[in-house]
């Protein structure tokens, strides 16, 4: 039986309960990647790409997900400087996993720019890709502006994530 992997990028900046919403839809998956940005495609700054990984692998223990794991293949990728496209990343994780089908899951904001995406054409031709709608509306920018204002992020992540976040000096740029 083929291995049937979902592949779930996002800045993860950090993460939040709307992507706990998406990903918790993917339990039918033998594995589910979750794929922090190393540099953004279109230039958004973010927190660093290690701190990015820590709050994503407290997140995956919190969601109690065991088919779930942190992937920091886009570090090697982008390790020139470059951004990574979503079609380098899928090509790389397909021959890692040459046997598996892949699937790319977007959030409802990334499928609708879909067709900005590097090389989107061959990306549907090649691997599935699945909108996933978020249950529940809460963005990375709402946690940045309460941090950035003193207020609890409690309501809007994960305990060890709002932890996390509560207890070490970083920038979340925007």
């Amino acid at each position: 039986m083929t291995e049937k992997i979902a592949i779930f990028g996002s800045a993860f900046n950090p993460p939040t309960c709307g992507h706990a919403s998406v990903i918790e839809q993917l339990t039918h998956f033998d594995r589910v990647l979750l794929v922090p940005s190393y540099k953004h495609a279109w230039g958004k700054s973010m927190a660093s790409f290690e701190q990015r990984c820590q709050w994503v692998d407290a997140f995956i223990h919190d969601l109690n997900m065991p088919q779930a794991t942190c992937c920091r293949l886009e570090a090697e990728l982008g390790k020139n400087g470059d951004a990574v496209t979503t079609y380098m990343l899928l090509t790389a994780l397909q021959a890692h996993y040459c046997h598996a089908d892949l699937t790319f899951v977007v959030g409802p904001d990334n499928l609708l720019k879909f067709g900005q995406f590097a090389h989107s054409e061959q990306i549907l031709a090649r691997w599935s890709v699945l909108g996933m709608p978020e249950s529940v509306n809460v963005r990375s920018t709402y946690i940045r502006d309460r941090l950035a204002k003193g207020l609890s992020v409690d309501d809007l992540t994960t305990p060890s994530v709002a932890k996390q976040l509560s207890d070490t000096a970083f920038s979340l740029s925007d």
